[in-house]
């Protein structure tokens, strides 16, 4: 069976899209699209912004989600039978699943984005990676931070675990991770602590657009990142989706759970080729492509 995964934040670059707007009619409508919906033009900073331009709050989540829908609106062998994305990514693959309109998903990312900065500001946050540590020991000195926010927010292979949390508490973690004997325990150049408690108010609103926007029936089945499970309920997915922000993104446990669902060849669909090297780490016996 084929997988498809849709990658977040971070993939981003100068130039992204820019050959399928050149090569497509589809895509080029799509991309017009979404400059109607956003009210400015995302396009030319995707086509010709800088690093700094990309990186800009309301610019970075759309871009990657716009980018990677329109690869799968637009590849002829695009036909899922389950699909998975990493935080940001979830939308993305919740549009290639049916479950949301192009237009719905890229307004909900948009709000996404503006509420995540507006909850980094009011709680001054960030994240790391630990490397080469085991994810019980890693939950373990988290646990033991009981002055300061720290949790485990991204699973993303094993060995590597981002933890999320206040800067003091982060800081103190990535000291008594390096103690443990991880490789490493590096602080990451983030805006906030994405998928902890920390964006609560983020995920307080984004929990009433979500319950404001249309769901439908999936075509396929989504491994959401809350609890790495395969849904088509909508109410389900609804409910993960919004705890998403707070929760952390079990990316490891959905690629095992994908592959004892039947997958063996995943496709990385979006810009760069994070997912596919994560997925290799996971379970080296599957195949990995883009589209």
């Amino acid at each position: 069976m084929k997988a498809y995964v849709f990658p977040g934040q971070g993939s981003q670059f100068s130039g992204m899209g820019k050959d399928l707007f050149q090569n497509s009619i589809k895509a080029k409508e799509l991309f017009l699209q979404a400059n109607d919906i956003l009210g400015f033009d995302i396009t030319r900073i995707m086509f010709e912004g800088t690093e700094d331009e990309l990186k800009q709050t309301n610019v970075t989540q759309p871009a990657i989600f716009i980018h990677s829908v329109i690869l799968s609106k637009i590849s002829e062998t695009f036909n899922p039978e389950m699909v998975a994305g990493h935080s940001l990514g979830e939308f993305s693959a919740l549009v290639a699943n049916g479950t949301l309109s192009f237009e719905d998903g890229l307004k909900l990312v948009s709000k996404r984005a503006i509420a995540m900065q507006k909850a980094c500001e009011m709680n001054p946050s960030t994240m790391a990676a630990v490397l080469a540590l085991a994810d019980d020991k890693v939950e373990e000195i988290c646990a033991s931070i009981t002055d300061e926010v720290v949790v485990a927010a991204n699973y993303n292979c094993p060995g590597q675990l981002v933890i999320s949390g206040s800067i003091k508490g982060i800081e103190k973690a990535c000291e008594l991770m390096k103690a443990a004997g991880a490789k490493r325990a590096l602080i990451l150049p983030v805006g906030g602590a994405f998928h902890s408690p920390l964006m609560e108010p983020a995920r307080v609103e984004l929990q009433d657009a979500i319950l404001h926007t249309t769901f439908s029936k999936p075509v396929c089945p989504v491994y959401q990142n809350v609890n790495a499970l395969p849904s088509v309920d909508i109410e389900t997915i609804k409910g993960n989706l919004i705890a998403q922000l707070t929760a952390p993104v079990r990316w490891t446990q959905s690629v095992q759970n994908m592959v004892k669902g039947g997958a063996s060849l995943f496709v990385e669909c979006g810009p760069g080729k994070v997912l596919q090297g994560l997925v290799k780490k996971i379970e080296p016996s599957v195949e990995v492509a883009s589209v």
